[in-house]
């Protein structure tokens, strides 16, 4: 396809027509020039495409939701699952599938949470990336969404997000960041809300300065459906595809303003061009591609085994002995929730329960215990619930948020669980202590029960085969390795958003700033019910022999960082190692740690790995928006490696340099503190006190600190030498400015 070429023979109403969809699902062709129409579907988690004419979504492989596939911390893994899909996609000869979403889980109420990965930018961005990887290496193109602030269902077409430059670079932007270098999707779907008081849609900011400016990104932006504003502004800004379209409407208006001279053509073709290079590239995928519904069922449970959370398995009740009478209760055991609701809702093959699973291993009593469709205790089904928990030796209580609790559209008024089903774990635990709970959810819940029962066990929205990763999980035919993406707060108003959300009539100030998720209760002190990167094995590991590559990283270094992990338990298991940097002398605020790398192994009992990190200095940097560009100051950090947030093993301290083009002069104005910080800087200003070198040189150090709040001129009326004056310090300033 000759696209300039094609550009210079179409009239001005076809270049229009071209930047909005024909229907819900599909782009405009124009049959004259040959070209062709393509088709979208939704997802992320599963194929939901629409036939012409039906109303429902064909028959499709549900896989774990986003918020259960981080927990797997395996970009491999999360890689198979957007192969499998990006399979199927070509099978059924779909262009784009629209996921995943990327977006930073903000607060734990957002509705929509299931669909996102994790309350932390770099796990997040890791994972939207081995998705896109994997669908697209299918000849198939993703949507990374939604770009960008989108962190809450609340009036989320008329919300003003506001947050200053740095946070958002830091945690909301950066989530999107790494998956636009790194795996580069061909799409990228901006968001309904406003981004401190300017439609994503139509941001040239946002669209085009950072996006196809400081990130170099080269493929096409679409909206959300009937996420325009002013289209014409938003072809300005870069939004180059209106979805679902305006029946012709806003493609007018577009015609209109070129006419009279209000845009630019330029901007039209610009946004033409990148159509017809998505519709070019809908001829990538396999169009002999097969689709094995089963094949793909059956990786289902194999990926969301990886996935589940063990939080809890006190005494070690778990894995269950199929030898023992065991009652499953709850009726998330025969009927899970397993996706939730919304544009993402699947259209499942098939789904396999937990009673359906267990079969195959062993026989339990059931008992429904509860019902879904409200919030209202059954007290037949209670009763018989405690009289099958009484008759067994261990109950695996099936538990969680019904549909009605969380779906896109709206956000949870609350983190409970529907009070029918915290009565049923009470009443069970008076007849029978040896209760493990699985519970079924897009995103934290509180938990009074958390010191009650002995086992807790997470599945998050596991997928259609859901039920058979949770018999192998509680059986010990799978080693539970998922560990928690995002802090599951103790109660609803610990969480860092809470004085804040859901915001004042269209505006929501993120005035938490970058204290985002386990940074806020790191930095507060606060103990969570569960912290980020939490999860527990029927094994144990031991951590040992830190080493890195240098004392000190200058200038383009790579830092290398090697720990060694080894399986002191007595079965096989997976661990993942997760690295965090801490700032130790920042000066300005920072997190008390950041996640920076992990890493997950297999180990046999007995069995010892090296694992490897490279971190280069954006590691250690933090978003300066007075100069608009990521800053490292020089300093000391700590490499913190360890099994959760919470739970740090082992540290090693590295001095990191700056980058030379972000280097500020020194002032005679600069403080003393800020020189001090420079090595070379605190033996300058030792020799012009002439601090001593005699050990007991204390009142000498006092001298130094005490100066540190002033700046570098003060030093001339609060020192009583006559040789420091301002053309001495002007000299100092000289000398540390020159070893810059």
């Amino acid at each position: 396809m000759n696209i300039d070429k094609l550009i210079g023979e179409m009239t001005l109403e076809e270049k229009a027509s071209l930047l909005s969809g024909k229907d819900f699902w599909h782009t405009k062709e124009i049959k004259r020039l040959g070209i062709e129409k393509i088709m979208v579907s939704d997802g992320p988690h599963g194929l939901r495409k629409v036939q012409d004419g039906e109303r429902d979504s064909i028959k499709a492989n549900c896989f774990p939701t986003a918020s259960s596939l981080a927990c797997s911390f395996d970009r491999s893994l999360v890689e198979r699952v957007g192969k499998a899909i990006g399979n199927e996609c070509a099978a059924e000869d779909i262009t784009v599938i629209l996921g995943p979403g990327a977006n930073i889980k903000r607060t734990p109420i957002c509705g929509r949470n299931f669909e996102y990965f994790s309350e932390d930018p770099y796990l997040s961005g890791e994972m939207a990336s081995a998705y896109i990887k994997g669908v697209q290496s299918q000849g198939v193109g993703t949507s990374l969404k939604h770009f960008a602030c989108n962190n809450q269902e609340h009036r989320r077409m008329a919300i003003s997000a506001e947050t200053d430059e740095r946070t958002l670079r830091e945690i909301y932007l950066a989530s999107f960041e790494a998956p636009i270098k790194n795996a580069k999707p061909w799409t990228v779907m901006c968001s309904y809300n406003r981004v401190n008081g300017e439609y994503a849609s139509q941001s040239k900011k946002l669209l085009t300065d950072i996006l196809r400016g400081d990130w170099e990104y080269g493929g096409l932006v679409m909206s959300d459906w009937g996420a325009v504003d002013d289209r014409v502004k938003g072809v300005f800004a870069g939004l180059d595809l209106e979805m679902p379209g305006s029946m012709g409407k806003n493609d007018e208006l577009i015609v209109e303003s070129v006419r009279s001279g209000k845009l630019d053509e330029k901007y039209v073709d610009i946004c033409v061009k990148r159509v017809l290079n998505l519709v070019e590239k809908g001829t990538l995928h396999n169009k002999d591609a097969k689709w094995d519904k089963d094949k793909d069922h059956a990786l289902c449970a194999e990926v969301q085994s990886e996935c589940m959370v063990l939080l809890k398995n006190e005494g070690e009740i778990l894995p269950l002995d199929k030898k023992d009478k065991i009652a499953f209760i709850g009726k998330f055991a025969q009927a899970p929730r397993y996706q939730g609701g919304g544009s993402s809702h699947i259209n499942s093959y098939k789904v396999t329960s937990a009673l359906d699973a267990v079969k195959d291993v062993c026989e339990v009593t059931y008992a429904q215990g509860y019902i879904t469709e409200r919030d209202e205790t059954d007290k037949k089904l209670l009763s018989e619930a405690v009289s099958a928990a009484y008759d067994a030796d261990k109950v695996v209580l099936f538990a969680g948020l019904p549909e009605a609790f969380e779906s896109e559209g709206f956000d949870r008024q609350h983190m409970k669980m529907p009070c029918c089903q915290l009565e049923l774990i009470d009443e069970v635990l008076k007849v029978n202590k040896n209760v493990i709970v699985v519970l079924h959810n897009g995103s934290p819940i509180e938990m009074p029960f958390a010191d009650k029962v002995p086992a807790i066990l997470e599945s998050y929205l596991g997928g259609e085969a859901v039920g058979k990763a949770q018999v192998d999980i509680l059986f010990g035919a799978v080693n539970p390795s998922g560990k928690l993406a995002e802090t599951f707060p103790e109660k609803l108003s610990d969480n860092p958003s809470y004085l804040n959300y859901p915001g004042e009539g269209n505006t929501v100030k993120y005035k938490e700033g970058i204290f985002v998720g386990y940074r806020y209760y790191d930095k507060k002190e606060i103990e969570p019910l569960f912290p980020f990167g939490f999860g527990l094995s029927y094994t144990t590991f031991d951590y040992s022999d830190i080493i890195v590559s240098h004392d000190e990283l200058k200038e383009n270094q790579i830092l290398t960082v090697k720990v060694t992990v080894t399986n002191t338990g007595r079965v096989k298991g997976k661990e993942t190692v997760e690295l965090y940097v801490r700032d130790l002398h920042s000066q300005v605020i920072r997190p008390q740690k950041e996640l920076k790398g992990f890493e997950k192994t297999e180990l046999e009992p007995g069995e010892s790995k090296q694992i490897v990190f490279k971190l280069d200095k954006r590691a250690f940097a933090y978003y300066d928006a007075k100069v608009s560009a990521w800053r490292v100051e020089y300093g000391k950090f700590d490499i913190l490696v360890g099994s959760s947030s919470r739970d740090i093993r082992l540290t090693k301290s590295v001095f990191v340099a700056p980058a030379e083009d972000l280097k500020e002069p020194y002032t005679i104005n600069s403080l003393c503190s800020d020189v001090l910080q420079n090595p070379y800087g605190k033996k300058l200003i030792e020799e012009l006190l002439e601090v001593s070198d005699d050990p007991d040189k204390s009142s000498d150090e006092f001298k130094v600190i005490w100066l540190g709040e002033m700046p570098l001129r003060s030093l001339v009326s609060f020192v009583p030498k006559k040789n420091i004056t301002r053309e001495t310090i002007s000299k100092l300033v000289d000398k540390l400015n020159a070893s810059l």
